[in-house]
């Protein structure tokens, strides 16, 4: 973990939930931009630690100056502790996402982009093409829960979207994606040759990280491979 603001937060939704979260922010300077995390699926695992989620919190605070928000969606539990509710397969979810997008609003967080992963680019695609929303990445999207017109909202809008596809993913890979994803116009579809659903390895997770960096603050470039300065180690029992 290297030096970043941490804080626990709690989002409240709605429909009268508290969902559990961290703001992760630059240490002594305001940050360029904000990315708000969308997890995988709690069903299988997927938490706001989900690794490729926790290691942008870890780093891209110190290494980029992005403000990361990560929350679990209801119904999910993490080290950070359980949010209230019921899975509801990306429906109610919706208002999870429109929480910390509010928490950010509220906080004056710049430039708000949303990373989904899995499950959460479901949730990003039917529910995060609003304001003050810049963009979307979505990371290895199944397609599961959003329908075509999700999509053409997006197309309509015009507003950024990203999916970040592997090469070997169990669910949707790059050719089956840009079928999928011609129908918004501005969508850019990037296949991540020898990658797999979830991402396993620091190499992937670096290609992430840097994609996501390329269009949160691009004057920044790849990402340093080398940290000289403070760091920790993550714990999940602090």
């Amino acid at each position: 973990m290297l030096p970043a603001e941490r804080r626990p937060i709690t989002l409240q939704t709605s429909d009268g939930l508290q969902l559990v979260g961290e703001l992760a922010s630059p240490i002594g300077r305001p940050p360029t931009a904000t990315l708000i995390c969308v997890h995988p699926l709690p069903t299988h695992g997927g938490m706001m630690d989900s690794h490729v989620l926790r290691k942008a919190a870890w780093r891209l605070p110190a290494l980029a100056g992005v403000a990361i928000l990560r929350f679990n969606t209801r119904g999910t539990a993490s080290a950070a502790g359980t949010s209230q509710g019921r899975f509801d397969g990306g429906t109610a979810e919706g208002l999870d996402l429109a929480a910390a997008i509010a928490f950010t609003l509220a906080l004056g967080l710049p430039d708000p982009w949303l990373l989904g992963w899995s499950f959460g680019t479901d949730v990003v695609i039917r529910h995060g093409d609003v304001d003050p929303v810049q963009g979307a990445i979505l990371l290895s999207p199944p397609l599961h829960y959003s329908q075509p017109e999700h999509l053409l909202h997006w197309a309509v809008s015009g507003r950024a979207l990203v999916a970040v596809v592997p090469e070997f993913d169990d669910y949707l890979r790059p050719e089956a994606a840009r079928e999928r994803f011609a129908v918004v116009p501005q969508a850019q579809v990037i296949a991540v040759p020898g990658a797999k659903h979830l991402w396993v390895g620091e190499p992937l997770v670096r290609i992430v990280l840097d994609e996501t960096v390329h269009w949160l603050a691009p004057e920044i470039g790849p990402l340093p491979t080398t940290w000289n300065g403070e760091m920790s180690s993550w714990n999940d029992l602090a």
